[in-house]
C-alpha cells in the first residue's frame, strides 16, 4: 500500500472544501492509505494540478461557478491522460443522471454526509491501481 493518497478537492466554496476534508478524515477507511488534500478553487488550478500528476482521486463540487464540477469532470475525462477517478458532489439525488453524463465514477449529495462520503472515497481509492515505487 502506498504511504499516502492525494485527493484533489475542487470547489469555489471554502466551507465545502472543509466539509470534504472533515468527512474524509485522515484515513477514510482502514484498508486505504491516509489522504492528503490539494484544494483548488479555480479550473486553471485543477488543470495544472492534474497535468503535474500525483493525484489519486478528484472530488469535484457540481455547484461551483463559473465552471461547475460536472462540466469539469467531463472535460478532464477527455483531456487528461489516465485521469484519476472522480467523486462528484451533486446538489440533489435527481442530479445523478448528470453525474453519469459527466463520467464521474461516484457521486454523493450536498450537504456532505461523512459516512456516505468516506465510503465513496474509500471505494475509489481501493479501485485505483497501486503505483509501484
Amino acid at each position: 500500500m502506498q504511504p499516502t493518497a492525494t485527493v484533489l478537492v475542487y470547489s469555489d466554496n471554502a466551507r465545502t472544501r472543509e466539509q470534504v476534508r472533515l468527512a474524509a478524515g485522515k484515513r477514510p477507511a482502514a484498508d486505504v492509505p491516509p489522504v492528503e488534500f490539494l484544494e483548488c478553487a479555480t479550473l486553471p488550478a485543477v488543470l495544472s494540478a492534474l497535468e503535474a500528476g500525483g493525484i489519486d482521486v478528484c472530488v469535484l463540487d457540481g455547484e461551483t461557478a463559473p465552471a461547475g464540477g460536472m462540466g469539469v469532470c467531463r472535460q478532464i475525462k477527455d483531456e487528461i491522460f489516465d485521469c484519476p477517478p472522480v467523486l462528484l458532489l451533486i446538489g440533489r439525488p435527481q442530479d445523478a443522471w448528470l453525474a453519469t453524463w459527466s463520467r464521474a465514477e461516484a457521486a454523493v449529495t450536498h450537504p456532505v454526509d461523512p459516512v456516505e462520503f468516506a465510503g465513496a472515497l474509500a471505494g475509489l481509492l481501493r479501485a485505483r491501481p497501486a503505483v509501484d515505487a
